[in-house]
């Protein structure tokens, strides 16, 4: 019985995921489609695009809140890292393969990070400094997201963390530079929006 619970809370933490909280929120404040606005993306720097600061700033935070809460919750009804990771693992999946958008949607990035701070949360705040100083600097959220992404394995490989986080933490890095594909063509080839932006679909 046990394990069923656990399969079907992972599976809840999936539709969780899923909630497309950028196109909720721009539609809301601007009855705007995020997905017809620049990237086309629905998390929150093409939001600020689409439909303004207010709508980003609850998108970022419903975004994170997604990943953290489950995670959190978890841990703390079944002790068991393995179930977890699974818990994040399924809801990031679900942020970018919503099963409320045709199994389409955002990057994970936010998703990311609230996992990252319901596992190891300070680990989670380091990759977090390192996302804002690099936007600082650059003014390009994807390369923050990069970069703060590829930093994370290695703090959590070289910490005492279990096996099962260390996996997360090798996932979370593929998924995030696998979903900033044209991303890393558009930096390379200096097309990239920056952060705030405005640009045309």
């Amino acid at each position: 019985m046990e394990i069923i619970f656990k399969i079907l809370f992972i599976a809840g933490s999936y539709a969780i995921g899923s909630i497309p909280f950028g196109l909720l929120f721009s539609k809301i404040f601007s009855k705007i489609d995020v997905r017809s606005v620049g990237s086309g993306n629905i998390g929150a720097t093409n939001v600020l695009r689409a439909s303004g600061k207010k709508a980003a700033l609850l998108t970022l935070l419903a975004d994170a809140l997604k990943g953290y809460v489950p995670v959190l919750c978890a841990h703390a009804l079944f002790h068991d890292e393995y179930v977890t990771v699974m818990t994040g693992a399924a809801t990031i999946l679900g942020h970018n393969f919503s099963m409320y958008l045709s199994f389409s949607g955002g990057k994970g990035v936010a998703t990311g990070y609230g996992i990252m701070l319901a596992i190891t949360p300070w680990i989670g705040f380091c990759a977090l400094l390192v996302w804002l100083f690099t936007a600082l600097v650059s003014k390009y959220s994807s390369l923050s997201a990069l970069v703060s992404y590829a930093l994370y394995p290695v703090l959590i490989f070289t910490t005492t963390v279990s096996k099962p986080f260390q996996l997360l933490s090798v996932f979370l890095f593929g998924l995030i530079y696998y979903r900033h594909r044209e991303n890393i063509k558009r930096l390379l080839l200096g097309t990239e929006s920056k952060i705030g932006e405005k640009k045309n679909a």
